[in-house]
């Protein structure tokens, strides 16, 4: 029997169109394109459609479907028609007509929409039914109280079905009005939206000057700034304590525009950095940190409710009909550019964003967002076929930033639905595509053998394209940008034949080094390759990352070097967890494994980061715990032996009820010292690797959501409260049967 994993229950706040499967309007001729405001939708699988007047007709409607009572292409009772479209399973139904679903393109290629003017017989229906949803529209003589109750008693009813093994297990769930509409009409000319209304931006408040007594001293001597320049030494006092302020280019380039935001007076004077003491700045900010620290409850819920209000203004927006909640309405507040690894650009000045740098983005029909008193906006558009409200340039690398919906939107969910989707696609052409390129390494056209052994080491190094890079930037490589001086050719090293060390800085200035064992027929064109050419040369001189991205996508339409990262890290996942969980393992053991799984992703795609400052104390802290947990073992091995004892000497009731709580005691704790040292190992082992980024931008999330059902895993152990609103679309989709 198909099991129905959940029951969605939704307040329509907006009238809502017709889908493509719906049935046409009642025959009554009234209008029911849209689904009125007050209809509650319970939503789930398996699934029945129905359109009534009333919640009763409509369980009345799926009551006679149930007994294979009712007609597919509609059902009267009373004055009103009940319209029961059930999604099956393709089959030839006898005296009925079928037709394609909205999505023809599924995975199984089995889901049809079947309208029958004939009953089903009962146990055929459920054989082929795969999902069912109950549109319950609100009648207008009854109440919202009564309404919900008579509801209640609605899904109650789903769920004693249930019990009776009707759909399997039931669940069920309130959510709001935008969790819905993934099966919403798509668009077909392009365009991202038909209505969007916002607030605006909130920008970071204005500088308040340091107190009197907070001095700078230059030279030994106390100075005082003008409020420019104060504000520019803030950001630098504030990371004294910070590696960046030891490093040569951070330094110098802060000193440059400290310059630029200071007085003529000041320039006269300042003109050593190594002469300026921002120690008294630095100890005011220590005291400010700490006072907020120390802030009573009263004070810190006084904080929340002021930026709960700011959110309820600001943070959310009506994006074609629903609320939707905004990502990052805040702007940025001005501080010092910093940067990954040497960037060359450390220290410039991150000017303050004002309302003339703002670009705003919205309906023509809406309200425009109202601009800070006496300023004004850059422009206002009304551009729907992107998805950002707002936007503007930073001046340090002339990056535009974007305001845009929260990753829980239903948008962002479905373009990351999409971008998996390809990603699974190219599951089924990978090795065409690779028996492909290995072709081309022999290609009679160097172009061609060049772009083929790129693409090995896109697909086998999850290498990224690579760009190429001004003067002024990072020197940053990828696969098409790569140098002779970045890699090393050695025909043996240590048990390993045709050996290429990779040895460059990868995106955000990391350094990528690995040394891998490449196919003979890579490593000798690898030798043709850096024939006659110096160590600053390009090692594919005739390839460039629109070559390469136009040559992937004749491959395959929407095929990137990203897709291909999707692709490895995801197969890689499944495979890694198939490998490394036992059933048998307890839940913090098949945690363990999992991470060690996203490990191997990491390491893959190269996502690195600095051992955090706090590992060693953190290290430390926990090792005293497992100590101290250690001991409490042996104490309570003692008890339980010394229990045992007399147990076995008198044998009475009571020695028994001891022994056994002994006994208890004695394995919880040892269960508490297994998972302390099983964090310890955590710990350690991801010290250098940044599993979050794979897990939010790589990974099929419904690999993990399928691993956790399949194995009893809290879906909270393995995704936080962030993750698991991004998420939520592969949470409700994925079984634990599904497959990548």
């Amino acid at each position: 029997m198909y099991q129905l994993r959940r029951v969605d229950c939704y307040w329509c706040t907006s009238h809502r169109p017709l889908e493509k499967n719906d049935p046409g309007p009642p025959s009554d001729g009234s209008d029911n394109s849209v689904w009125p405001r007050g209809s509650l939708v319970v939503s789930g699988r398996p699934r029945i459609e129905t359109r009534a007047d009333s919640w009763l007709k409509a369980l009345l409607s799926l009551l006679c479907q149930l007994e294979g009572e009712g007609q597919g292409s509609g059902l009267m009772l009373g004055c009103s028609q009940v319209h029961i479209i059930p999604i099956l399973q393709q089959h030839s139904v006898k005296g009925g007509t079928s037709t394609p679903s909205v999505n023809e393109e599924n995975d199984d290629h089995e889901v049809m929409a079947v309208r029958s003017t004939a009953a089903l017989d009962r146990t055929t229906y459920f054989n082929r039914l795969m999902s069912v949803r109950l549109v319950v529209l609100q009648p207008p003589c009854v109440g919202n109280v009564v309404f919900v109750k008579l509801v209640s008693l609605l899904v109650a009813m789903v769920w004693v079905l249930s019990r009776l093994a009707v759909f399997g297990e039931v669940s069920y769930k309130l959510v709001s009005p935008s969790e819905e509409g993934w099966e919403e009409e798509k668009k077909e000319d392009g365009t991202k939206w038909k209505f969007l209304e916002h607030k605006g931006p909130v920008f970071a408040p204005a500088y308040e000057p340091l107190p009197s007594d907070v001095k700078f001293f230059y030279d030994g001597k106390e100075m005082r700034l003008c409020e420019s320049s104060e504000e520019v030494a803030t950001f630098y006092a504030r990371m004294l304590d910070h590696d960046y302020t030891t490093k040569e280019a951070f330094n110098k380039n802060f000193f440059k525009d400290w310059r630029r935001s200071m007085s003529d007076k000041e320039k006269e004077v300042i003109k050593d950095l190594s002469k300026c003491n921002f120690k008294h700045m630095h100890a005011y900010f220590l005291q400010k940190t700490e006072e907020r620290k120390a802030m009573t409850k009263e004070e810190k819920k006084k904080i929340k409710d002021q930026n709960e209000e700011m959110i309820k203004e600001y943070g959310f927006c009506t994006f074609d009909g629903h609320k939707e909640r905004i990502g990052n309405f805040k702007i940025e507040p001005p501080g010092l550019f910093r940067g990954r690894g040497e960037h060359p650009k450390m220290g410039m000045l991150k000017k303050r964003v004002v309302p003339e740098d703002i670009i705003i983005n919205c309906s023509k029909d809406s309200k425009v967002p109202k601009a800070p008193e006496g300023r004004r906006w850059r422009e206002v558009r009304h551009d729907q076929n992107v998805t950002w409200l707002a936007s503007w340039t930073e001046n340090v690398q002339g990056q535009v930033k974007y305001i845009m919906l929260n990753p829980s939107s239903k948008l962002k969910g479905e373009k990351d639905w999409q971008k998996y989707e390809i990603a699974r696609k190219l599951a089924k052409s990978i090795n065409k595509i690779r028996q492909e390129y290995r072709e081309d390494w022999k290609s009679k056209e160097m172009r061609i053998r060049q772009r083929a052994v790129a693409l090995y080491f896109i697909d086998k190094l999850a290498l990224r394209a690579g760009n190429e890079k001004d003067e002024d930037q990072a020197d940053t490589v990828g696969c098409c940008s790569l140098r002779v001086e970045h890699i090393s050719l050695l025909e043996h090293k240590d048990d390993k034949e045709n050996v290429v060390v990779f040895d460059f800085l990868g995106k955000d200035s990391i350094r990528y080094y690995n040394e891998v064992s490449v196919e003979k027929r890579v490593f000798k064109n690898l030798q043709l390759f850096i024939q006659n050419k110096s160590t600053g040369d390009d090692l594919f001189d005739r390839l460039n990352t629109s070559v390469l991205n136009k040559h992937l996508n004749e491959l395959m339409e929407g095929l990137t070097a990203k897709v291909f990262r999707t692709y490895n890290a995801s197969i890689t996942l499944q495979e890694q967890l198939n490998k490394l969980t036992d059933p048998e393992y307890t839940v913090q053991e098949k945690v363990l494994a999992y991470n060690r799984a996203n490990r191997a992703v990491a390491i893959l795609c190269n996502h690195q980061r600095a051992v955090p400052k706090t590992h060693a104390k953190s290290m430390e802290n926990l090792k005293g715990k497992i100590d101290t947990k250690r001991e409490q073992v042996e104490e309570a091995e003692k008890q339980y032996k010394s229990a045992k004892r007399e147990s076995k000497n008198h044998g009475s009731a009571k020695n028994k009820i001891d022994l056994d709580k002994r006994k208890k005691q004695l394995d919880r704790i040892k269960e508490q010292l297994s998972k302390l040292e099983l964090q310890a190992t955590d710990k350690e082992e991801n010290k250098e690797i940044a599993l979050g980024t794979s897990k939010l931008n790589y990974l099929d999330p419904r690999i993990s959501v399928a691993w956790c059902k399949k194995h009893d895993v809290p879906i909270e152990k393995i995704y936080n409260k962030t993750q698991r609103d991004k998420f939520r679309w592969a949470i409700d989709m994925a079984t634990a049967e599904y497959v990548f």
